[in-house]
């Protein structure tokens, strides 16, 4: 069912993940009916007051247009979306997530996800975030009603924002482009040096960008669309390694653990993952309805996987600096930051 945490609750969790060495908190939820902006600009505050060194990472797009027509900040469109990023970023915002992208194409949600914002929409939310000089995600929900096409339009579509937005921000530093004028995270270090990586916050950039891709596969158990199948196996792997080929502009693709399964993300490493995410304390959105919704496993179990899958397991934080660990205290920090 629905719930709400008070501000006091909020606290409690922010001094439970910093006394558990959490380096983020992943925060998103439904779209409330009454609760104020100032709520949430309050809720940060309030974490970055009991847990000052965690990164923020929260509110899907959809979530930021929604704040935006609650708080009438700036109006509608762009101007709003960016009036409302400000206030959020200046609470203590750190990133944006990538969730309510779906998939982006007019037939699928208006049969799928009518209700939710559309394309141009979250990519002008994630396009604001940028400019504004934080990192954003972005995801694509398939296995559900879409064709293979709209898959790859969906990738499309966000492989030309990125470009746009590298392009100008390479232009500022005077990164090298390739012949065809885009950036290429990926690419040769001659082409692209990694330490010139637009990293928020540090060495005066101003521009965010998108760092990850992660592809979820539908679950239809308890959905309206429980008649259907469900991607398989081969086509998680399938669908990953087109995202890692299609996306060479993102420099990290997420075999997220949570919804592919650990052996599945570890498969998915070999197919173009660089990650599979963290630990994850609580994870509820995927399986909301029904018992047995609780998901979390080790640091070794995870180090373990990686290393099976063939790989040196380091962890990281939410903008991909390596986390460096005083293995007597716990105590934390990020290389470069």
């Amino acid at each position: 069912g629905a719930y709400e945490h008070n501000l006091d609750d909020i606290r409690a969790e922010a001094r439970k993940a910093r006394e558990s060495g959490a380096t983020e908190m992943h925060i998103v939820g439904g779209l409330h009916p009454w609760l104020p902006f100032s709520y949430y600009t309050d809720m940060l505050r309030a974490i970055g007051e009991e847990a000052p060194q965690i990164h923020i990472k929260a509110f899907t797009a959809v979530e930021i247009v929604h704040l935006q027509r609650i708080s009438k900040r700036g109006g509608d469109g762009y101007e709003g979306v960016l009036a409302v990023l400000r206030d959020l970023i200046a609470a203590g915002l750190g990133s944006l997530p990538g969730g309510g992208a779906e998939v982006f194409d007019d037939r699928v949600h208006d049969e799928a996800f009518k209700g939710k914002i559309r394309s141009d929409q979250w990519l002008d939310v994630h396009r604001a975030a940028h400019e504004l000089g934080i990192n954003s995600n972005a995801t694509m929900l398939y296995g559900h009603i879409e064709e293979r096409s709209e898959r790859l339009h969906h990738m499309e579509l966000l492989r030309l924002q990125q470009d746009h937005t590298l392009s100008a921000w390479a232009d500022a530093q005077g990164i090298a482009k390739d012949a065809n004028g885009a950036v290429v995270l990926t690419g040769p270090a001659a082409n692209y040096p990694h330490e010139r990586l637009p990293m928020p916050g540090s060495r005066g950039l101003k521009t965010g960008y998108f760092q990850t891709i992660i592809p979820l596969p539908f679950f239809p158990n308890a959905s309206e669309l429980e008649y259907l199948p469900g991607p398989t196996g081969l086509e998680n792997l399938r669908t990953l390694a087109i995202a890692r080929l299609m996306l060479d502009n993102f420099p990290h693709v997420k075999a997220f653990w949570i919804m592919q399964t650990l052996p599945m993300a570890q498969l998915e490493l070999q197919a173009g993952a660089d990650d599979i995410d963290g630990t994850v304390v609580w994870y509820d959105i995927t399986k909301a309805v029904g018992e047995g919704n609780h998901q979390e496993t080790s640091v070794g179990d995870l180090a373990r996987a990686i290393r099976e899958a063939g790989f040196t397991a380091v962890e990281r934080d939410t903008v991909y600096r390596r986390v460096e660990r005083d293995a007597q205290t716990g105590a934390w920090k990020s290389a470069g930051a």
